[in-house]
């Protein structure tokens, strides 16, 4: 379709009103085509984990993943909320199976003495093997990590500006071993990692006593 519209686009004349409106219907399909799903969470009931979602912990610890109202939310009314503690809480869309593609989330960090941050995970197996980007309001950084048996691997962190109780964007690309990681549209940390491979779930994560609103959570396939 993409293609069928810069082909059409060639057939008006230079600077018409026409042409000008293939190319804005053009740059809509490709981003219709970059997200190929994304969830809200405003369909799903308050007071409970949302539809399709599978959460727990790596480590110990006693989460609380529910969907609340937030006025802030970047698409109201809802919002995803960790709001307990464990080593490192996380919850995945089991439903979902991808080997390379994208996550992506908006996360806000809202409270935490030991760590306030969030985090995407991708190629998740269970609750002990999995990728994770996050980024920590009280460091100032993202981070890339991957867990192996339960066993958290840190691969880089860099610096970056990561302001609390403010949303941000957090995304992560993956194929084959290359892995992307961007904040609020910057990107971070490129590098490759061979430790986790094949097919697997994505999803958010947090730590330790870290208290995280989530929203928008989009993710593809390539």
């Amino acid at each position: 379709m993409f293609r069928a519209a810069l082909l059409f686009k060639k057939l008006i004349p230079q600077g018409s009103w026409m042409q000008q409106l293939v190319v804005v219907l053009a740059g809509s399909l490709v981003v219709v085509a970059a997200f190929a799903d994304i969830t809200g969470f405003d369909q799903d009931p308050t007071g409970a984990m949302p539809a399709s979602w599978t959460c727990g912990v790596t480590g110990r610890g006693t989460p609380k993943w529910a969907v609340e109202p937030d006025s802030t939310a970047p698409s109201k009314p809802n919002v995803l909320k960790q709001s307990g503690q464990g080593t490192f809480p996380w919850c995945a869309r089991r439903d979902v199976s991808l080997t390379d593609g994208f996550v992506e989330v908006k996360f806000k960090p809202v409270e935490g003495k030991e760590d306030r941050a969030g985090g995407i995970v991708w190629r998740f197996k269970d609750g002990d093997n999995y990728y994770i980007a996050r980024a920590n309001a009280l460091e100032g950084n993202v981070s890339v990590y991957h867990t192996t048996r339960g066993n958290r691997h840190t691969i880089k962190y860099v610096d970056a500006p990561v302001a609390p109780n403010q949303w941000h964007t957090l995304r992560a690309e993956f194929a084959g071993t290359h892995i992307k990681i961007m904040l609020d549209g910057k990107q971070y940390i490129d590098l490759e990692d061979e430790h986790i491979s094949g097919a697997g779930a994505v999803g958010v994560w947090t730590k330790a006593d870290s208290v995280t609103a989530f929203d928008d959570f989009s993710w593809g396939g390539k």
